[in-house]
């Protein structure tokens, strides 16, 4: 009887037949594997958005310093061209202010403020989730690189250029394209800002 009791197993045997070492199934590891999943899923989604942010910002300056290089070929030292009417015309000139024309005692200072920004928004990049955040940040990283090439390579010194200017509306300042992505970009950014979402993709409520 003995050995047919060792051989079957009594239920408060560890040696018993089909017993199994528990493993462990409490809220700690399904909670574990959950937050996996997201930051598994979140990463792709911020890799994406990164891209769509340097290529904005890539299609905004190769736009601004292609038309850069057609109006100081063809339009520098030609008459301003009518488009519509006197209401809008292009008009080549050079500008050692900020954008649309102002502050041109303040060349210096302007190239390192465009070249802060542009550190800030790559360092801003890595916590990026937002697609409409990514557009904003595009057009003004586009902008400001547009712009800051100028003050860089174009006369009459390096961090000292005239930037390019060319789009003259009636009763306002000339501007370029690489200031049109910038105010475009700022005021996405400001209606993104009042609708409470943020670069990480949350949307706060005040």
């Amino acid at each position: 009887m003995a050995e047919a009791e060792r051989i079957i197993g009594t239920p408060d045997s560890p040696e018993g037949a089909g017993a199994e070492p528990e493993q462990s199934s409490g809220p700690d590891s399904g909670s574990d594997s959950g937050s996996a999943g997201q930051d598994a899923g979140a990463r792709p989604r911020g890799k994406r958005r990164i891209a769509v942010l340097f290529a904005v910002a890539a299609f905004a300056y190769a736009l601004d310093l292609i038309s850069k290089m057609i109006v100081v070929a063809k339009l520098e030292h030609h008459a301003p061209i009518e488009i519509v009417g006197d209401w809008l015309r292009f008009e080549a000139i050079r500008n050692a202010g900020a954008a649309f024309g102002f502050g041109e005692a303040f060349t210096v200072i302007f190239t390192m403020i465009a070249a802060t920004v542009i550190v800030v928004i790559a360092r801003l990049a890595r916590k990026l989730y937002s697609l409409p955040w990514a557009i904003a940040l595009g057009l003004l990283l586009g902008g400001a690189l547009g712009n800051l090439t100028d003050r860089i390579f174009r006369s009459p010194g390096v961090f000292e250029g005239a930037v390019v200017d060319f789009i003259a509306p009636k009763h306002f300042a000339v501007f370029n394209l690489a200031d049109s992505a910038i105010v475009c970009g700022g005021i996405l950014i400001v209606l993104l800002s009042f609708r409470g979402l943020d670069p990480d993709g949350t949307v706060h409520k005040d």
